[in-house]
């Protein structure tokens, strides 16, 4: 199993227990907001701003409070207006970063986020610095419990899926990054229970990692995600269960 791959999986069982649902939605509302921005405020003609709809409401978020979003995106409402950045840079032992990001001031954020990663054993690099190594995907996440894997792979291959994952408590299906949509609304319509369909991105090469290296980037990755403006930290760290488990433990 890949580092990232097991990285979201520590995540997930993190959230489960200690779910930090304002931080949560105060992304989601950004991700509403620039894609109504973007692409309108109609769900129905703006595959972004349908799965951030129904990525809200996968966190309880409440209807008012998506409708408000969509009203401060296109502009029917006042607020501050978000962009999506993005920020590139390493880690301890030379792990690649690729962060995602939503701000109404650019400036103090990359500000922070080149804090943060001088902070914690790393360095802040320029646009296209390791861009390349990470390849932009679908992700759905569909819970396992009383799913046929068997079955969810020829259901979801047949709907234009590229793979599929067995991570424990979920199925990750993995689609081209313009079949995310069209992938997701089938696996709905046959009867599957989705956590959330988002665009994610896929190491091409990884770093294998000792574990004090790990230990290391698990406290950047940490400080990187509790930034507000930071919506995605994505990189290319390495672990067998051995290195997981010293990590753990030291």
């Amino acid at each position: 199993m890949s580092g990232h791959s097991k990285w979201s999986t520590i995540k997930r069982k993190k959230a489960l227990i200690d779910s930090k649902r304002s931080r949560i939605w105060t992304k989601i509302i950004r991700e509403i907001m620039v894609a109504a921005r973007d692409g309108g405020g109609d769900a129905s003609n703006n595959p972004r701003l349908s799965l951030a709809i129904d990525n809200a409401k996968a966190a309880n978020m409440p209807k008012d409070n998506i409708d408000r979003a969509i009203k401060k995106g296109t502009g029917e409402l006042g607020g501050a207006a978000y962009e999506d950045v993005t920020y590139e840079g390493y880690g301890p032992g030379g792990i690649a970063y690729f962060v995602e990001a939503g701000t109404d001031n650019v400036n103090r954020t990359v500000g922070e986020v080149r804090h943060i990663f001088s902070k914690y054993g790393g360095n802040l690099g320029t646009n296209g610095s390791v861009a390349f190594m990470f390849n932009q995907v679908g992700v759905i996440s569909i819970p396992s419990d009383g799913v046929d894997e068997d079955q969810l792979m020829m259901d979801a291959l047949e709907a234009g899926a590229e793979d599929i994952k067995n991570e424990e408590e979920v199925f990750e299906v993995q689609t081209a990054r313009e079949n995310l949509f069209v992938v997701r609304q089938a696996l709905e319509a046959a009867g599957y229970k989705i956590d959330s369909a988002e665009l994610q991105r896929i190491p091409s090469t990884y770093t294998k990692v000792d574990a004090e290296t790990a230990l290391a980037n698990f406290k950047l990755m940490e400080k990187l995600e509790e930034n507000d403006d930071i919506s995605d930290v994505f990189n290319n760290m390495e672990m067998d269960d051995e290195t997981i488990a010293l990590a753990e433990n030291m």
